[in-house]
This record gives C-alpha cells, structure tokens and sequence, in this order.
C-alpha cells in the first residue's frame, strides 16, 4: 500500500492527481475530510483522516503502507510534526519514507524552512527507514499569487533585484512523486529538481507578456516593502519575516540560480518551460481580450 500525505496542499494535489489519471490505487490521510472532497468519489483513492503531529491518530493510515510520501504544511512546527511522522511510520513498518523537501535544504541557508527541512531529512536518514530526499526548487505556481498587480497595473512587484530564479512547474514535481511513489527505489538518493531556465525577474514578465498579448513588467522594490505588504494582507508576521529571509538568500545567488535537469533525465520527464506554464495559466494572469 501507498499512502500520501499533504494532498490538500499544491504539491501533494499535483502528486494524487497522477494517481487519478492512471488509476492506480493510492491511501490519502488528511486532517479534514471535507479539504479533499474532490476525491470522495475516485475509486482507486481511499480517504483517511488523521493528524500528522499526532502519531495515535495514524495508525489506520498506516497499516500496511510499504511506502509514504511526508509533505506537511510549512508552519514553524514542521520539524516536530515530521519527526512525529517519521516515528509513527516506524512502528507501524513502512519501509520506504520520501520526503518532500527543498532544494535549500542546508544548515547554513538563511532561509528557515530550509533549514527545518535540512533537520526532517537529518531525522529521517537516521531512523533506519529507506529514505528519499525529493529536493524541489521554487515553484512556477508562486508567481499566479501576483496574478492581482499583474491584472490591475501590468506589473509584477518583487523586492528580486537582477538575480535569476530557476522555478519549476509543479505539475513535473507531480510526476516524479508519482513515479517514486508507484514503482520504489531511488533509497537514499536526494534528488534535486529545478526548471529548465534560470531567468531574472524581467526575463518571467516578458515571458506572461507574450503569453497573454499584454504588456507586463517587473518593478523591484524594497524587501522591506514586501514584507510589509505581506502582512497588511494577511500573512503572519513569523511567516513574513521568513519570507524576508529567503529574499535575501535568493539574492546571494546559488542553487536557486543554477539549472539541474538530472531528476528529470531520471525519469525520462520533459521540463516544463516557464513560457509554456504561462501559456496554460494565461487566463489567471489576464490575458489579454481577442480583438
């Protein structure tokens, strides 16, 4: 048995729908039922409720699983719900734990998500299960949160400066947890995944430029601007500043700046480029009315 966690999230839907399309059975646990109402009626998934951070409530989900995919949301108890995770898995015998972590997943980033994440791999690789370290850069699918400025003023307001981002399509990222997920293998490899094009902030603009028949430009600003922003709309402060964070490691450059296609050779994965998952999003970044 396969079981899935985090599929009411953007990568764990992407990863179940891959499930869906080929019909192969797969247990999904989710902490309220109702988030995954879509897939009541899909015969090949069966719903399971439970907490993650809660192993008493996991054993059902857990009973006879060979192999699990961890996804949690990115909260500032991340590492204690996956340890937790990781432990109920254990005594339950799944064999195979893949994590879903992230390319910055090192103890010197400022980022503290990937720190976190660097600390949940740690705990998994020491837990004696068959581990995989899923390693996805930022995703394509951030920049549909800009979609409001981009409609309303034709622009895309970032504090990115000229640095280059290499984001990947999630429906990619989708396909590899698929394949680990269904067919095994790949115990303790860290597989990183990036887009196929590292590409500045003003090189994505033109590309939803072209996409749409519109005009559409990058504006940099302050990060302190950002963050501010953030949390006049919402965003927990805690969360805001963590954000802060990964701008300035963004800027320095490094592995969000380089391109690695190797996980995509690896399964045999076309990359999705950035103007073609524009193109298929075009609608939801305003494109522009047939004259």
């Amino acid at each position: 048995m396969i079981l899935l966690t985090g599929v009411t999230g953007g990568a764990g839907s992407h990863i179940v729908k891959e499930f869906v399309a080929a019909r192969e059975p797969v247990r999904v646990l989710v902490r309220d039922r109702a988030k995954a109402g879509w897939l009541e009626n899909v015969p090949n998934v069966t719903i399971v409720e439970g907490d993650m951070s809660r192993p008493v409530t996991l054993a059902r989900a857990l009973d006879g699983v060979d192999r699990a995919l961890m996804i949690s949301a990115p909260s500032l108890d991340m590492v204690e719900t996956q340890r937790a995770f990781i432990d109920a898995a254990k005594v339950a015998g799944v064999r195979h734990v893949i994590k879903f972590s992230g390319l910055d997943a090192r103890p010197e980033t400022q980022f503290p998500f990937g720190r976190m994440h660097k600390q949940a791999e740690e705990y998994l690789e020491a837990s004696g299960l068959a581990w995989t370290q899923l390693r996805p850069t930022g995703f394509m699918q951030e920049y549909l949160r800009e979609t409001p400025t981009i409609i309303a003023d034709g622009a895309i307001y970032l504090p990115l400066g000229e640095v280059k981002l290499n984001p990947v399509d999630l429906v990619d990222v989708g396909k590899v947890g698929f394949h680990l997920l269904r067919d095994g293998g790949h115990e303790g490899e860290r597989l990183a995944m990036t887009g196929p094009e590292a590409l500045s902030m003003a090189e994505i603009a033109e590309r939803i430029s072209q996409a749409t028949a519109k005009a559409v430009r990058y504006v940099p600003i302050p990060p302190e601007a950002r963050r501010q922003a953030l949390i006049e709309h919402g965003i927990p402060t805690v969360i805001a500043e963590a954000l802060d964070d990964q701008v300035h490691e963004r800027l320095r450059g490094g592995l969000e700046s380089e391109v690695d296609l190797s996980t995509h050779r690896l399964f045999d994965i076309k990359p999705t480029t950035f103007l073609e998952f524009a193109q298929r999003n075009a609608d939801a970044f305003g494109r522009a009315a047939a004259a």
